[in-house]
C-alpha cells in the first residue's frame, strides 16, 4: 500500500517544480547561500503539494481512469490503492505542506495554497473545457516561478521569463493534448469531456502559434531584458532552445509521444543534451563571464 501511495504521489513528474529555481537563476542568487536552501525548501513543497493534488486528482478521476487504456493501471482505479487512505493522505499532506510553508513566508503560502485551490477547480471543472484546460496548466508553471520570487529577495528578475515560462507552458499542454488524442483516437470523447473540443489539426495549429511565439520571447528576453549582460552574449542560448522546441515537436508527431512530458524529459536523451548545453550556456553567461 506505501508503494502504491507514493506511485500515486507521482515523484517522476516533480521535475516540473525546477521552474521554482528561475528566479534563483536568473536574479544571479544560485550562489547565495541562504537563498538557495530557502528555494530548495520552495521547490520540496511544491512537490509535495503537487502531490497531494495528484492524488485528489487520482480520486475525482477514478471512474474516467478505469476506462483509459493507460491510466486504469494507477493504483487508485486499479484498486491497488483504497480511496479511504488515499483521502486520508492527500488531506494529511496538505495540510502539512501549507503549515510549513506558511511558516517560511505568508506570500509563499498564499502561492502554494492558489496553486493547490486551482488545481481543485481545474480536476472538478476546468479540465472539461477546451483551451481553458490549457491555459490553467500554463497558470500553475507560472505560479511555480512566483513562488521561486516570493522566497528571495529579488533585485534583477525580468518578467520576460513569464511569458517565456506562459508560452511553454502552453506548447507542451497542447502537445500533451494533441499525443492524447492521437493515442485515444475514436474513443477520445468516452475518456475525457474536452477531448471533443479538439482535433489534430487544430492542436497542431496551436502548437505552431505558442511555439513559434516562445522562440520570438525568448529571442527578445536575451537582449532587452534589464538583467542580461550589454554585450548580448545571452543570445548565445537560443539555439539550444530552438532545437528543444524543435525536437519536442518532432516527437509528438513522429514518435507519437509526449503524452506525458515529464517522462520526455526523463528518457529523451537528445532533448536531455539540449537542455544540460542550455543550462550551462545560462550559467557560464550570467555567472563565468558576465559583463
Amino acid at each position: 500500500m506505501f508503494k502504491a501511495l507514493i506511485k500515486t504521489m507521482r515523484p517522476r513528474q516533480w521535475s516540473k517544480n525546477i521552474f521554482v529555481f528561475a528566479a534563483l537563476v536568473f536574479d544571479k542568487q544560485l550562489f547565495h547561500r541562504t537563498a538557495f536552501l530557502e528555494t530548495l525548501a520552495g521547490f520540496f513543497l511544491f512537490c509535495l503539494i503537487s502531490s497531494s493534488v495528484y492524488i485528489f486528482n487520482d480520486i475525482v478521476d477514478i471512474e474516467a481512469d478505469r476506462q483509459h487504456p493507460e491510466k486504469k493501471n494507477r493504483p487508485i482505479p486499479s484498486g491497488q490503492l483504497p480511496l479511504s487512505v488515499a483521502w486520508i493522505a492527500g488531506i494529511l499532506l496538505t495540510v502539512m505542506t501549507l503549515a510549513v510553508s506558511y511558516y517560511m513566508d505568508e506570500e509563499f503560502a498564499v502561492v502554494l495554497l492558489t496553486y493547490f485551490l486551482l488545481n481543485l477547480v481545474y480536476s472538478r471543472w476546468l479540465k472539461h473545457i477546451p483551451i481553458i484546460d490549457v491555459l490553467v496548466l500554463a497558470a500553475c508553471f507560472v505560479l511555480r516561478v512566483e513562488g521561486g520570487v516570493t522566497l528571495i529577495d529579488v533585485q534583477r528578475f525580468s518578467p520576460w521569463i513569464y511569458i517565456v515560462m506562459t508560452l511553454l507552458a502552453l506548447y507542451l499542454g497542447f502537445g500533451k493534448r494533441r499525443a492524447e488524442l492521437a493515442l485515444l483516437a475514436q474513443d477520445a470523447g468516452s475518456h475525457r469531456k474536452v477531448f471533443e473540443g479538439y482535433t489534430i489539426p487544430l492542436l497542431d495549429q496551436y502548437i505552431l502559434i505558442v511555439s513559434g511565439t516562445t522562440i520570438i520571447a525568448y529571442s527578445l528576453y536575451t537582449f532587452t531584458a534589464p538583467n542580461v549582460p550589454a554585450n548580448h552574449s545571452m543570445m548565445l542560448t537560443i539555439p539550444f532552445v530552438l532545437y528543444a522546441i524543435f525536437r519536442y515537436m518532432y516527437l509528438i508527431q513522429i514518435e507519437h509521444a509526449g503524452g506525458a512530458p515529464e517522462e520526455i524529459l526523463l528518457s529523451d536523451r537528445p532533448l536531455q543534451i539540449a537542455i544540460l548545453l542550455w543550462a550551462l550556456a545560462v550559467l557560464a553567461v550570467f555567472y563565468l563571464f558576465p559583463a
